[in-house]
């Protein structure tokens, strides 16, 4: 219970700040992004095995920063050669070692996430798409937590997570779908359907995102990222189903049309 109260505590401090920068949008909500993701890629350094100290994290920061910059300027090519140059120039330095590809391969996660929050926000639809992206991922993760604890049930995934069941998965799409699509309909959105299968795909993506972070804590023996948030652990395990739900839902824009500018557009939800 103690536990329970600081993430409620630590919640309602940092989720009315995340909501206040995604509505004003522009710089700051870039900013806030790319603070997200070098702590993001900070905390996978810390776990995989590079140094902080390192040449190898001062690549992948620098290309951090190198990219969202080019995004904001509208070169998302440019930016995306920044994350894969990131990438490659830390394997390398690494001479090709193992760590050096977790290194490698934690720029390239942090870097699409970078992209894809940022892309988000862009565009007529874009204010209203990130709060039902925050709404979906905050809806699946808090309610599947709260049906799992109160129904129980057979384990999810026990070896890589075994306090998650099947009956939270599942609760948590559901009222990630409930409350997503309560959300467009309030804001006059009139497509659905369409949103709603969305709401399905992105709540799915969201826990493989959770389990992958888990995953990967425990083939390092890791209880948390960090303890930067209290109650919650740090930023990884905070936004690791957000960030997979917003890679996702940038890929689909990006193969139903979208522009590499603004992937979501190819998602026709206006």
């Amino acid at each position: 219970m103690s536990d329970l109260k600081l993430r409620i505590i630590s919640a309602a401090i940092l989720g009315p700040a995340v909501l206040a920068l995604a509505y004003v949008g522009g710089l700051w909500f870039f900013a806030l992004v790319l603070v997200a993701a070098v702590l993001f890629q900070h905390e996978w350094f810390s776990i995989t095995g590079t140094s902080d100290k390192s040449a190898s994290a001062a690549i992948g920061y620098t290309a951090l920063c190198a990219a969202c910059a080019s995004y904001a300027l509208s070169y998302p090519i440019l930016a995306i050669v920044f994350v894969g140059g990131g990438a490659l120039a830390v394997y390398l330095v690494g001479g090709l070692s193992q760590p050096a590809r977790w290194g490698a391969e934690g720029i390239i996660y942090s870097g699409l996430a970078l992209l894809s929050l940022m892309a988000s926000r862009l565009g007529d639809i874009g204010l209203v798409f990130v709060f039902f992206l925050l709404i979906v991922v905050w809806a699946t993760d808090i309610c599947a937590y709260f049906v799992g604890r109160f129904l129980g049930g057979p384990k999810l995934w026990r070896r890589v997570s075994p306090n998650k069941t099947w009956s939270g998965a599942l609760g948590g799409l559901s009222f990630a779908v409930l409350f997503g699509v309560g959300f467009v309909a309030a804001v006059g959105q009139v497509d659905l359907l369409r949103w709603g299968g969305l709401a399905v795909v992105l709540s799915i993506v969201s826990q493989a995102g959770d389990l992958l972070e888990s995953a990967i804590k425990r083939r390092f023996d890791v209880k948390d990222s960090s303890r930067l948030i209290p109650g919650h652990g740090g930023i990884m395990d905070r936004v690791d189903g957000l960030v997979a739900a917003a890679i996702m839902a940038a890929a689909l824009g990006l193969v139903f049309g979208g522009d590499p500018v603004n992937p979501i557009l190819g998602l026709d939800l206006s």
